[in-house]
């Protein structure tokens, strides 16, 4: 890691959103940590492509941030290879339905440490590294957060509980640490082997003022921008194409 170069740890940036917001920050001068759960080979070539580009910019970071200890094991590597974090970007989350009635404690607690309690507990462990040269946090919530989503209620509640957590804490790590959210639409549909998802396009898409999916770099971009607007803190930037206008 350059000493001149900020660093971000971005979670789930293995794929998809994730691995969007990477390359852009990689792109705009940061060093990364690129933190993954499942998806190793994505994150290693992801990080070879980035070290590619420029040496020694990108390393792996293991962990499962549901898990109870997920967050500190984390925050650990993190720190082992970095006192100093100038960007936190908390992009890994857990996303599928949950009928009410059959919500049992293994998704609940995996939905909620996923989205909600591995953040916290996560920005805690790092809030002396992101204090060194007052970093920033993104969160990455969802249009859902205020309108909930049909059949995935313990999903919107996490949701809504990390739109909480960006303006509690914009408050207390003020002004030292800045916190901001963004909150996507219709930007990739969820990989669904039964295409539930698939079916509901048109129609979802109907309900979009622009008519049209976002793409991960749009979000990669009001990432960015958070990161890098020194006067705004406690912001929730819906990126949904005029979406959450019309819900």
């Amino acid at each position: 890691m350059s000493e001149s170069r900020p660093i971000a740890l971005v979670t789930g940036a293995a794929r998809r959103v994730g691995a969007a917001i990477a390359t852009r920050l990689h792109g705009a001068g940061f060093d990364l940590a690129l933190h993954y759960r499942h998806s190793k080979a994505g994150a290693a070539d992801l990080a070879a492509q980035l070290n590619g580009q420029r040496a020694d910019s990108a390393w792996l970071l293991a962990g499962d941030l549901a898990a109870i200890d997920g967050p500190a094991r984390i925050a650990e590597a993190f720190l082992a290879r970095s006192s100093r974090c100038d960007l936190l970007v908390h992009n890994a989350s857990s996303f599928y339905p949950t009928a009410m009635g059959d919500v049992d404690a293994k998704a609940w607690d995996d939905l909620l440490g996923s989205n909600l309690r591995g953040p916290f507990f996560l920005t805690q462990a790092l809030l002396p590294a992101l204090r060194l040269r007052g970093g920033a946090v993104v969160n990455l919530i969802d249009i859902h957060a205020e309108r909930p989503l049909a059949e995935y209620p313990v999903y919107s509640i996490a949701k809504a509980g990390l739109a909480m957590l960006t303006r509690s804490l914009a408050r207390e790590l003020a002004p030292e640490i800045r916190v901001n959210g963004v909150a996507p639409g219709a930007i990739l549909w969820p990989e669904d082997p039964d295409d539930t998802w698939g079916k509901q396009q048109q129609a979802i898409l109907r309900r979009v003022p622009l008519g049209r999916t976002g793409t991960p770099e749009d979000i990669a971009d009001a990432v960015f921008y958070l990161a890098s607007a020194p006067y705004v803190t406690g912001q929730i930037l819906a990126v949904d194409g005029g979406r959450s206008v019309v819900m």
